[in-house]
């Protein structure tokens, strides 16, 4: 039977048999309002970048023509620009899905889509205007100036956004939209589905929990009659929008029964992902003609994204042997003065596709092992060299795989290549361990900025580095290889893990 509250209640103290959550209980506090709900933020944080672009625009032209040539020159011209600035701005932050509250909570990737998208709308149109022949209507002053505080002001107002749009979902003040659900038991106290919804819009008047044994029956509607006539009489008088069914999805008698008996209700009714499905729905979604699939596991990447990839390594490739030519000179004179083998040591690694290579580092040991058996280094291990602990330690003596990388056998950044004799132990314990060869191995990886790096003394620490290698492959984006390239110079002047 249903119980009612004079209280607000959360997920996980829902009673056993029933939960209810009265309308006056249930309004967020502080600064909620009854108009405030995500489609209206959403739309105000359009508005809002919008204005701020064209108030920069002509607040740049004026400033800098009053400061130049004490006049205000041609205002109209620079408002005219600051509005099409503004419309292409706001129209490629659509596209990217900008304006959704996961994207404005999301304040390092509102960052980054902001200055791309900023930085391209400037660059596509000021080359437009130089074929057109109208870039001598504007100054280099004002446009430069347009850009640089423009930017500044959107990425300010990001952040205060982001700020404040995560303190209104926390408090539940977008939780405007009324809402009843109908529950498999159980399944209310252990999903996070009734928190989403409430940070999300969504307002919970009531709901309704059916055992099991009842979803199971064919009888369903007779033995719930009286119950959803219940919940049809509430959901009229309260005004409810929406219905949301949370059960095992296996149900479809039950989904199916209980659809029919709310067809009297003009309102739509949604299917929240059981414990199981929503696992699998947390991947991209791909249009596969008439069927939507869920991409469990990305292919490697396409060409596009290797072109991409490519080119970052080289650059960066290029810029690394610059920066530390003179270091790896006097890492490998130090290697000859003070112990007796080559400089360079090299091991047969797979790489892409699981193809073997060969791999550079400077000598740190006084053996050099490849081979179906190879012991990992360990602390305090006789086998590494004077100068080896300290180029180890300081990561130096991975200097030489920029070699391998020009070569086209590794990347900048990737999952951490293993010895051939691990790579073939590994692939038999551990599932998955062989899709980090859909990637081209790197010098550092995410795995390694994350604390995962040196001897791996037990399966389970190979475990985590294979997860957030698994983690790097399906989630790769150019911004993520400069986020662990810029970890991964944090670390190696903070310390390493490695000997």
């Amino acid at each position: 039977m249903t119980v009612l509250s004079t209280r607000p209640v959360r997920a996980p103290d829902l009673p056993a048999e029933m939960a209810v959550v009265e309308p006056a209980a249930a309004t967020a506090t502080g600064f909620a309002s009854r108009w405030l709900r995500p489609l209206i933020v959403e739309r105000l944080a359009l508005v809002a970048d919008a204005v701020l672009v064209v108030i920069s625009g002509i607040g740049c032209a004026i400033g800098y023509h009053l400061a130049t040539a004490g006049a205000v020159g041609k205002a109209s011209v620079y408002a005219a620009a600051s509005v099409l600035v503004a419309l292409n701005f706001t129209l490629l932050m659509i596209v990217q899905h900008g304006y959704r509250l996961k994207a404005i909570t999301d304040l390092p990737r509102a960052i980054r889509m902001t200055l791309t998208t900023w930085t391209g709308v400037f660059g596509a149109l000021l080359a437009i205007a130089f074929t057109m022949k109208a870039s001598d209507e504007f100054s280099r002053g004002t446009t430069i100036s347009f850009y640089l505080v423009g930017l500044i002001v959107l990425v300010s107002w990001k952040a205060v956004a982001a700020r404040w749009t995560a303190a209104a979902m926390r408090s539940g003040a977008f939780a405007n939209a009324r809402a009843v659900m109908i529950a498999e038991f159980g399944l209310a106290a252990s999903s996070n589905a009734i928190v989403d919804l409430g940070q999300h819009g969504y307002r919970l008047l009531r709901i309704v929990e059916i055992q099991p044994k009842d979803l199971a029956s064919p009888l369903l509607l007779s033995s719930q009659a009286q119950r959803l006539d219940e919940l049809i009489a509430f959901a009229r008088e309260n005004r409810v929008e929406q219905v949301f069914l949370l059960m095992n999805w296996s149900r479809q008698h039950a989904i199916d029964s209980i659809l029919d008996a709310l067809k009297i209700l003009p309102i739509p009714v949604h299917l929240v992902p059981d414990p199981h499905a929503a696992r699998f729905l947390r991947h991209p979604l791909v249009n596969t003609g008439h069927t939507w699939t869920a991409e469990l596991r990305r292919a490697p990447l396409s060409w596009k994204e290797r072109a991409l990839k490519r080119m970052l390594d080289l650059a960066g490739t290029g810029l690394a042997l610059l920066a530390f030519a003179p270091v790896m000179l006097l890492t490998a004179i130090l290697i000859k003065a003070t112990s007796k083998g080559p400089v360079f040591f090299r091991q047969t690694r797979h790489g892409f596709g699981g193809r073997a290579f060969q791999i550079f580092k400077f000598r740190t040991m006084g053996v050099l092992e490849d081979g179906p058996k190879i012991v990992q280094a360990s602390r305090n291990d006789p086998r590494v060299t004077g100068i080896g602990k300290w180029l180890r330690k300081t990561s130096i003596d991975e200097l030489p795989q920029l070699f391998n990388v020009l070569k086209g056998d590794m990347s900048l950044v990737g999952p951490r290549p293993h010895a051939a004799a691990h790579n073939s132990e590994y692939e038999q314990i551990i599932g998955n361990y062989a899709f980090r060869h859909h990637v081209k191995p790197g010098i550092t990886g995410w795995a390694q900025v994350n604390g995962y790096r040196g001897e791996t003394r037990t399966l389970d620490l190979m475990q985590k580095r294979v997860e957030h290698d698994l983690w790097y492959i399906n989630n790769w984006s150019l911004w993520l290889d400069l986020k662990i390239a810029t970890l991964t110079a944090i670390t190696a002047l903070g310390g390493s893990s490695a000997y």
